[in-house]
């Protein structure tokens, strides 16, 4: 990975730091406070924040509104790494037989993944999410399955790029089986563009999985996800703004955050894109 190209980026650099600090919040933040995000206190409800102890505030169960965040970071981030994970492990090695071998099979994947990235994202998130039901393998599948035709164009691309190189031919002739050189030669040197399209998959899936639960298709109440969060927060907007606002801006910096190191990824990687930011 080109770190100096990354570092010499400021948005790139802030997105870095915001990414970091989110997976540290997600892994150590419920380890270091260790409040319980689903107790219930109904003499402290709807606390603004600062006020008996509350420093977010408090929902309209008395649950302590940071306690909350903090676990819902963790649930957003594995929701979110998990899906685009998926749709890797599935999209990668057909874009890469499809760049590699062409023919029938190329022209018919290629037209499937056209069909299905025709399909607006959230439309087929809540298809899949309404066919197999409520949870969190079900989120994750909603999310992870649009992700599959997009790696595959990524990784097809590429490969197409890469296979015509004198190596490959090299390697060709000097009778290398073409699963290694698939594994070996081209897999590595597509795995620029995969990070970045990766890294753009997790902001998208991130924000899916919380308009999903914010629908009710997603993590249930009262699991605390800032998509859910948002949804049992509207009801009291007028009288208790903090509880939209906070899991709001969360979710909201995280994305920028995202955002900003993808774009750097890019500038990183595509020499068309290296000496902006």
């Amino acid at each position: 990975m080109r770190w100096k190209a990354l570092v010499k980026s400021r948005s790139g650099l802030i997105g870095l730091v915001v990414v970091v600090c989110y997976l540290l919040m997600a892994s150590l933040g419920p380890v270091v406070d260790r409040r319980d995000p689903l107790q219930q206190n109904l003499n402290t409800t709807l606390r603004p924040p600062g006020q008996d102890g509350y420093l977010l505030g408090s929902d309209e169960l008395g649950r302590d509104t940071l306690a909350r965040i903090i676990h819902g970071a963790r649930i957003s981030m594995v929701i979110g790494i998990t899906a685009v994970s998926l749709g890797a492990l599935i999209g990668i090695p057909l874009g890469l037989t499809s760049g590699y071998y062409g023919g029938r099979f190329d022209g018919v994947l290629m037209r499937i993944t056209d069909i299905l990235l025709a399909l607006p994202r959230i439309l087929l998130a809540v298809t899949i999410a309404a066919i197999y039901g409520l949870g969190f393998w079900s989120l994750v599948i909603a999310i992870g399955f649009p992700d599959i035709p997009v790696f595959a164009r990524v990784t097809r691309s590429s490969t197409l790029s890469v296979a015509r190189l004198d190596y490959v031919a090299a390697a060709k002739a000097m009778g290398t089986p073409e699963s290694r050189i698939m594994i070996r030669h081209i897999l590595p040197n597509v795995f620029g563009p995969v990070i970045v399209q990766a890294t753009f998959d997790l902001a998208t899936a991130i924000l899916t999985a919380g308009g999903l639960s914010f629908l009710g298709l997603g993590i249930q109440p009262p699991t605390p996800e800032w998509g859910s969060m948002l949804a049992q927060g509207k009801r009291y907007m007028r009288i208790a703004p903090h509880l939209i606002a906070l899991p709001g801006l969360a979710l909201a910096v995280l994305i920028l955050g995202i955002n900003l190191l993808g774009d750097a990824l890019r500038q990183a990687y595509d020499p068309r894109f290296r000496g902006r930011g």
